[in-house]
Formats: C-alpha cells, structure tokens, sequence
C-alpha cells in the first residue's frame, strides 16, 4: 500500500483556498471596474436621453455586489422598471447576473426575472465592453418590457 503524505495533502488544500480567494478578490475588482467605467457612464448617458422624454430614471451601486439602474413611469416618481447587474457570491470569474423588476401600473406588484447578464458573453469580454452596448441591453429590456404591458390582454 502506498504511503498517504497527509502533511502535503494538507499543505495543497491550504494553497488552494488561498488560490481561490485570490481569485475572488480579483473578481470584485474587476466587477467594481466595471462599474465605475462601464456601466455607470451608460447608466449616466440613459438618464440624460431619458430625461428628454420627462421620464426620470437614478442608479446606485453596492461595491463589489450589484449596479442598478431604476427607470420611473413616464412624467411621475414611482419606479417602474429596475434592471440590476450583480456579481454572484463567491465568483471567481466576471459571469454576471442580471435582475429584471417591473410593474404595470404604480400600483401594482413587481414581476422579477433573473437571468445572465447578457449571455453567450465571456467573462474575459466583460472589461472590454462599450458602455452602449450595456445601454442597448436596458433599452431592449425596457422596451420589451412596455410593449408587453401595453399589449397584455389584462
């Protein structure tokens, strides 16, 4: 029988969570770059074509977590639509998530769907995205989103 060098075993699981969490912390960075440069300069440039059509629209963003961008009912303050991009807990790569919430009427109740962000994305391409692509992906969720209401038999 083979001799078990526990002590290396041991000494191999040590470098690998070490490695792991390496790979976390590099993963927020890289998500919190995102943000800061991509996503929050998209997010800006909504607002500014969003306010030409008197709808107001705001972002906030939790480090390390999520960036959301929240777009209000035409011409009143009530939130209408969220489209949240966050990073999963314990990611070591930039595979995204993506939450949509929205609501017919001020009234009435969110409908949420979650999904990636953007799929068929790989996490590498993440960092080399142009913010209007970000901005095209809100835009199509928003408007499929409206039609849908406008257009529900309900």
């Amino acid at each position: 029988m083979a001799e078990i060098d526990w002590k290396k075993e041991l000494a191999n699981h040590f470098e690998n969570v070490r490695v792991v969490e390496l790979c976390q912390a590099e993963t927020v960075g890289q998500f919190d770059q995102f943000c800061e440069f991509i996503a929050e300069p998209a997010f800006e440039s909504l607002t500014d074509e969003l306010a030409q059509h008197r709808i107001k629209s705001e972002q906030a963003m939790t480090k390390g977590k999520s960036i959301r961008f929240v777009i209000c009912f035409p011409g009143l303050k009530e939130e209408q639509f969220h489209y949240r991009i966050s990073l999963p807990k314990n990611a070591v790569e930039l595979r995204l998530k993506l939450q949509i919430k929205a609501r017919t009427t001020p009234k009435a109740e969110y409908q949420t769907t979650d999904e990636d962000f953007m799929p068929g994305l790989f996490p590498f391409k993440v960092l080399r995205m142009e913010k209007d692509e970000v901005v095209a992906d809100v835009v199509r969720h928003y408007c499929s989103f409206c039609y849908a209401a406008l257009t529900s038999p309900d």
